[in-house]
């Protein structure tokens, strides 16, 4: 069984993001750039499984991804394993899965004192343990379902700096070969246009 923790962000001083984030890729063998990314769920999943060996069905993981329903299903194992282990914690899986910062950087706070309490030193290969798969953010590209877009925190509207009001320097990435994509079925429907009206003169003709 797991030992519980409970703290909030007044009790005790939390490492920053950058230290955070350098523990989570040195224990995983993961290549997170910032802590937004770890909204897939993965990370936590696989510290699980060195915490508490058997409590996570490692090949069920998604750990290369920007999919949000994949995000879910990551988070959906966790649940499971925290209440294998019964950890009292309540993952607020909805909120977590948005790519919010300050969201995610709470979590990974909390969880960083959960796996001080709870961890016994063992050693752990974790890239042999995912048989070598990459734990990595997905870069955008494939796949039809819903993708994060991280949130800077800022109100809508709100500009960044100069560089916000500047026109884009051409289309987005995609726009071309949807483009090429529509083009070709226009010349398609012409054809088939022109087809069936030289059968209507045909049958005028007769």
């Amino acid at each position: 069984m797991a030992v519980n923790v409970y703290s909030t962000n007044v009790t005790t001083e939390n490492p920053s993001r950058h230290e955070m984030l350098t523990w989570v890729n040195g224990c995983l063998q993961s290549e997170f750039s910032k802590i937004e990314e770890l909204c897939t769920g993965a990370a936590y999943c696989q510290f699980m499984d060195m915490l508490f060996p058997n409590s996570m069905p490692l090949k069920r993981i998604k750990f290369r991804t920007n999919l949000e329903h994949e995000y879910i299903q990551n988070f959906k194992l966790l649940q499971a394993s925290f209440k294998k282990m019964s950890v009292d914690k309540i993952i607020p899986i909805d909120k977590l899965i948005k790519g919010r910062f300050q969201d995610n950087l709470e979590f990974l706070q909390w969880f960083k004192k959960f796996f001080d309490a709870n961890y016994k030193g063992r050693d752990y290969d974790a890239s042999a343990a995912r048989e070598g798969a990459p734990m990595v953010f997905a870069s955008v590209g494939g796949g039809s379902s819903r993708r994060v877009h991280f949130s800077s925190g800022r109100p809508a509207g709100t500009s960044s700096g100069p560089a916000a009001d500047q026109p884009s320097e051409g289309p987005a990435h995609g726009d071309g070969e949807d483009t090429a994509v529509l083009l070709a079925s226009i010349v398609e429907l012409r054809k088939e246009r022109d087809f069936y009206f030289s059968k209507l003169r045909d049958i005028e003709v007769l």
